[in-house]
């Protein structure tokens, strides 16, 4: 890898000064919205038996996390490629906008596919606020010292893992599960008002055309994807069924219809230069394969607590807390480690290790299991996890120019994703298809008639379970457990792997300069610390140093001194 020296602009140009403390305001706006993306991947976890039942979709259950899963993967290339040539921060405030009004929609669904919809527009908006957050801390932070700022964003991720949890089992048990998507409303605003002053920095204009071909059949490929595995995973259509092939033949051939086009784009949405990066390659492996077992166990773990365990919504999303103390413990040590050695190898290594542990552990779950046993898996599993999600995507921005950043940051994602959707469509498809099964099994055990025991399994919650006889719950209990654990044996492989590709991580020397001004749109460092001063006082910096010349002392002072809203927009 090359890396970029930085560049003084032309005078006049009045680049941005990125000052330490622009760089935290700019910092805080990210945090905002990482916590709205973040927490409402795991805010319907606890609650998702209550609104599965109240709505008649238990049967379906698995497409309330697909829907969110499949949307934000089918955007993220869009955003990061987009970031790259149009600037990041209106597409930002889009994504809180849209994420916010679906929001508001999801709440007030009146049907289970209603509610599904909603949930695939909230993705829309959640991809942007994941990738966009990640590749402006790029922008703004050289590698060498960025892993201080990755590491509290994966930190956010472990705190929404738990305070998720926790608020959609306080509103079941308290409220009503609509609170679970209310709450984003007021933290909507909140982050877009945050963002709209403090992400100060400057949008620009598309130079070449945007690769729309590609943008569509990047979207077709990655529907095709998600419907064949779903459909393939079902046990109303199957792996042999026509229309789950129909759905693979049409993967395919958007898949090398993708391919022709970007090779002919002019500037293509997912470039195929990436692939002869083989840090990229390495990195992006990783995160496929991590993101086919981590996503499966984060999605199905509160419900099983919920259903098998006996505890209530907000119980076991308490049991939760575990998980984020470990997660956000390893990835800020990591992060703070990477800055002061320069070595990250170490890190994913030992991850995906512990991760797997943690994974053989829950192959264990039974309804007997104690409650601090299970405690003291997901602490394991969080702390897997925290070792290596942010360090993957700090690997992935190193290793490619500053100009693509935001396109080799989104494409890392997008295949992260890729593997999630396909772990919670394939793995959810095996839970929930024995699942239904075995409740009906339960039901029909205690009198039921097939017809009454399909219409108990698809409006079951824990409301509705608590209200029945001892014997049954006792069957329902154990159907659960039944169901989900021996899942876990399928995803240790994936983990496996994802540790054999970390020992083959190349390391590379992390850059000393930020994104925007190695691209020459910003002035870092003590350089700009010392310009800022010096337009404060309006003299030299330096009384024994000359400044710079008049123009460019004049633009800079001009720079500096204009308001959060002006130099952004």
């Amino acid at each position: 890898m090359s890396t970029a020296t930085a560049s003084r602009p032309a005078p006049g140009a009045a680049p941005l000064l990125l000052t330490q403390r622009r760089i935290w305001i700019i910092f805080s706006a990210l945090i905002a919205g990482m916590m709205l993306s973040s927490l409402d991947q795991t805010i319907v976890s606890t609650a998702m038996p209550t609104i599965v039942g109240q709505l008649g979709g238990v049967e379906h259950q698995a497409w309330i996390t697909t829907a969110y899963l499949l949307a934000t993967t089918i955007v993220m290339p869009i955003y990061g490629k987009f970031g790259d040539v149009l600037g990041r921060r209106n597409l930002f405030l889009i994504a809180i906008a849209l994420f916010t009004l679906a929001s508001i929609g999801a709440a007030f669904a009146g049907t289970f596919w209603m509610f599904v919809v909603f949930r695939a527009m909230q993705g829309l908006g959640g991809g942007g606020l994941m990738i966009l957050s990640q590749a402006i801390i790029a922008d703004i932070v050289p590698a060498s010292e960025r892993g201080k700022y990755m590491g509290p964003l994966g930190a956010i991720f472990g705190l929404s893992a738990v305070a998720g949890p926790l608020l959609g089992g306080f509103f079941v048990d308290h409220m009503t599960w609509q609170w679970a998507f209310y709450i984003n409303i007021p933290i909507g605003i909140a982050a877009f008002t945050i963002a709209w002053f403090a992400l100060t920095i400057p949008n620009k204009k598309s130079t070449k055309k945007i690769d729309m071909l590609g943008v569509l059949l990047l979207s077709i490929a990655t529907t095709c994807l998600i419907f064949f595995t779903d459909f393939g995973g079902s046990k109303n259509h199957g792996w042999g069924a026509i229309e789950t092939w129909g759905w693979g033949l049409g993967l395919l051939t958007a898949v090398v219809l993708f391919v022709i086009a970007e090779a002919r784009a002019e500037d293509p949405i997912i470039p195929l230069t990436l692939f002869k990066n083989r840090v990229f390659v390495n990195a992006t492996a990783i995160g496929f394969t991590l993101g086919l077992g981590m996503f499966a166990a984060i999605a199905f773990v509160p419900t099983f607590l919920q259903m098998s365990s006996g505890t209530s919504a907000a119980v076991s999303g308490l049991l939760m807390l575990p998980m984020m103390v470990g997660l956000m413990g390893t990835s800020i040590y990591s992060g703070i480690a990477i800055t002061k050695s320069g070595k990250y190898k170490g890190y994913p290594i030992a991850g995906a290790l512990v991760t797997a542990v943690a994974m053989l552990a829950f192959t264990t779950l039974s309804a007997t299991t104690p409650l601090w046993l299970i405690c003291v898996y997901l602490f394991i599993f969080g702390a897997g996890l925290g070792l290596i999600m942010q360090v993957v995507v700090l690997v992935v921005q190193n290793a490619v120019d500053p100009s693509m950043v935001g396109t080799a940051t989104s494409t890392n994602n997008y295949f992260r994703e890729v593997g999630a959707s396909l772990g919670v469509a394939i793995f959810g498809a095996m839970f929930t298809n024995r699942l239904s099964e075995q409740l009906t099994e339960v039901f029909t055990g205690a009198g039921a008639t097939a017809a009454d025991a399909g219409n108990a399994t698809a409006t079951l919650d824990p409301q509705t379970m608590a209200q029945l006889p001892d014997a049954v719950r006792e069957g329902i209990v154990n159907a659960y457990a039944d169901s989900l654990a021996p899942v876990f044996w399928y995803l240790i492989p994936f983990i496996l792997i994802a540790f054999v590709l970390a020992l083959f991580l190349k390391q590379v020397k992390l850059s000393d300069t930020a994104g925007m001004v190695a691209r020459g749109e910003a002035i870092g460092g003590a350089e700009a610390e010392a310009l800022e001063a010096e337009a404060r006082t309006g003299g030299s910096a330096d009384s024994g140093t000359a400044g710079p010349d008049a123009a460019g002392s004049n633009a800079l002072r001009s720079n500096a001194d204009a308001t959060p809203g002006n130099d952004a927009r």
